[in-house]
């Protein structure tokens, strides 16, 4: 795929590495489609930076976690509009809580399953429906699928899954779309750990330092260019999923 021209939908990419991918498609000569929900401002800017809508780019403001869009609500028919004239699509939202079986409420386990599961599954066969030839889907998962992380329980089994739906999906929608995944490490401190270090998880990563989000980006526009991959999981980790 020759990015530049194409038109990229990118969800959660008002801020953090979902502005780090925003800015990688655009950098290509992209189109994007930038998705947020309480990050509106931030979009808005970042939306500025990249050339506004005289570039054609957009913005897209709603709540993965509504489930009115995904039963042909107010947004649906807007959604699938927007998403038969892309031609990538990346799930990139996320939410994450990190806490054990014990620690988490239902509230929790639910709204981490909505996000990072449901949503991106609604989206791909949304984006299915309608896609080009040659369209590409990268799902955003995390390095801990590899292994068994109790003190994310819900956030950790929410990636899996998705994990899984990535190589399923690949399988469904061959030959005529591609989908990937990137699983990145340790990046930015949670957002409710604004002023973290990540001292304690440097120091498990054999390379000795955070992850990039630009890597990750980077990595989202290699496999939408990349033609002979599909149901890959790129692992953008620094090492850490070998420890």
């Amino acid at each position: 795929m020759v990015i530049a021209g194409k038109k990229v939908f990118v969800t959660g990419g008002g801020v953090r590495v979902g502005a780090a991918i925003v800015r990688a498609f655009a950098a290509k000569g992209a189109r994007l489609v930038i998705h947020c929900n309480n990050s509106r401002n931030e979009a808005e800017e970042l939306l500025e930076s990249i050339g506004g809508r005289e570039k054609g780019h957009t913005l897209f403001a709603f709540d993965l976690t509504d489930k009115n869009f995904r039963e042909k609500g107010k947004n649906f028919a807007s959604l699938k509009e927007c998403l038969a004239e892309c031609d990538v699509l990346i799930n990139n939202a996320s939410c994450y809580y990190r806490k054990d079986l014990f620690q988490e409420s239902m509230q929790e386990i639910s709204l981490q399953f909505e996000v990072n599961f449901f949503a991106p599954v609604f989206l791909m066969k949304l984006f299915a429906e309608n896609a080009k030839d040659g369209a590409s889907i990268v799902n955003i998962l995390d390095q801990g699928i590899f292994k068994t992380d109790p003190k994310a329980f819900s956030y950790a089994l929410s990636k899996k899954a998705l994990a899984e739906a990535t190589k399923s999906a690949a399988l469904t929608f061959a030959p005529r779309i591609r989908v990937n995944a990137v699983a990145p490490g340790p990046m930015i401190p949670p957002v409710d750990m604004p002023f973290s270090t990540m001292e304690k998880s440097i120091s498990s990563i054999p390379l000795k330092k955070a992850v990039a989000p630009e890597d990750v980006a980077s990595s989202c526009v290699f496999l939408s260019e990349n033609s002979s991959m599909t149901g890959a999981i790129l692992t953008v980790d620094g090492g850490l999923s070998l420890a």
